[in-house]
């Protein structure tokens, strides 16, 4: 019963700080404990990720808040990281340039592979300009 009180209060952490060493910390126990419980546990391997999931999402949230805030008072760096990573128009852009010296044909299932690779990078340009 003890045992599993332990792991219940080492999950509740973990819900509210997704870091493992911070979760053991708080509740008291060692990282190997919570290791070899993984190990030997597959429900507790499930909880754990369950948990460390609720928790990454907890983060996201609140730092998305932040983020807005940040937003609100004008601060450059908050708008521009927004836009860069919610507005398809802003997202940074790789340009390549340069020159072939000699041209080699391709084997035919190479010559297959980039043609495909560049359909499938056409349909991803396109879906994101959408």
């Amino acid at each position: 019963m003890k045992k599993h009180k332990i792991k219940n209060g080492f999950l509740a952490e973990l819900r509210r700080i997704p870091i493992v060493q911070v979760a053991c910390e708080r509740s008291g126990i060692s990282r190997n404990s919570v290791y070899r419980w993984r190990n030997e546990d597959a429900v507790f391997q499930k909880e754990m990720d369950k948990a460390l999931e609720e928790g990454e999402a907890l983060v996201n949230d609140m730092s998305e808040s932040q983020l807005l805030t940040m937003i609100r008072e004008k601060n450059w760096s908050a708008v521009s990281f927004w836009l860069r990573h919610r507005n398809p128009k802003f997202r940074e852009r790789i340009e390549i340039a340069g020159s072939v010296k000699t041209i080699q044909e391709l084997p035919p299932d190479q010559k297959e592979m980039v043609t495909n690779a560049l359909k499938l990078a056409d349909l991803a340009l396109r879906k994101n300009e959408q």
